[in-house]
């Protein structure tokens, strides 16, 4: 196949998961806040599928996609403009760049894993400071507030959402990917978490045992924290 078909396929990719990652946030906004104390942080799972589009075609992509969803959601549904816009690219970038960097460094099982823990922890860390400084120019809550929230509600928050896209994104890269080829839409040669180091069933059971183990104990948590258990 030819280099002008295989960038075909890649831009067409490209905008089937900016598509689907819009899509996606438009869902997530029904769903109630997950700390109540901070209404403002709501969950995002498009995070799923640009971190993806990161381990499928690379870093760079993942940050194309996280700024043309945030761009499209700033001029549609975003009543917080600007911030917003830089709030949503260093958020989704920290995490799924990141996350796609050291995959790309390690196509393994342990890589992807890593590079998902790895991208929870810069996530986490890189929105404590942006939310510190612009939390109370859109919300206009005091910043020696934001201070206050900081451990008992957004710390927490970044942490579960981070698990729960984690746990999801580890549940359904390879089938989706090995579907993907299937219908001739990305090339063989894009990594797959399972098929580039042959994992054995037993160890596919251990990882999806695993995310399915951190995506419950994110939801109880939520749930523990909305004071419903």
């Amino acid at each position: 196949m030819n280099t002008q078909d295989n960038k075909t396929k890649k831009l067409t990719m490209m905008a089937m998961l900016s598509a689907l990652s819009y899509i996606i946030m438009l869902l997530c906004q029904m769903l109630p806040p997950m700390i109540p104390i901070t209404p403002f942080l709501s969950y995002d799972a498009k995070d799923i599928t640009i971190v993806i589009g990161g381990f499928i075609f690379g870093p760079v992509s993942a940050f194309l996609i996280s700024a043309v969803v945030s761009v499209i959601e700033m001029f549609t549904v975003s009543k917080t403009g600007l911030i917003g816009l830089v709030m949503n690219i260093v958020s989704t970038c920290a995490f799924a760049c990141t996350a796609s960097i050291i995959y790309k460094r390690k196509h393994t099982l342990s890589g992807a894993v890593f590079g998902l823990i790895t991208g929870s922890i810069a996530m986490t860390a890189v929105m404590v400071l942006w939310n510190y400084l612009l939390t109370p120019i859109y919300t206009g809550i005091l910043r020696e507030d934001v201070v206050d929230i900081l451990v008992p509600a957004i710390i927490p928050f970044n942490l579960i959402k981070c698990g729960l896209n984690t746990a999801v994104t580890l549940l359904i890269y390879k089938p989706l990917v090995t579907a993907l080829r299937k219908v001739n839409l990305i090339e063989d040669s894009a990594p797959s978490v399972a098929s580039v180091e042959k994992v054995k069933n037993k160890r596919q059971t251990g990882l999806i045992l695993l995310s399915l183990l951190l995506f419950a104990t994110c939801i109880l948590v939520v749930l523990a924290l909305q004071g419903i258990i």
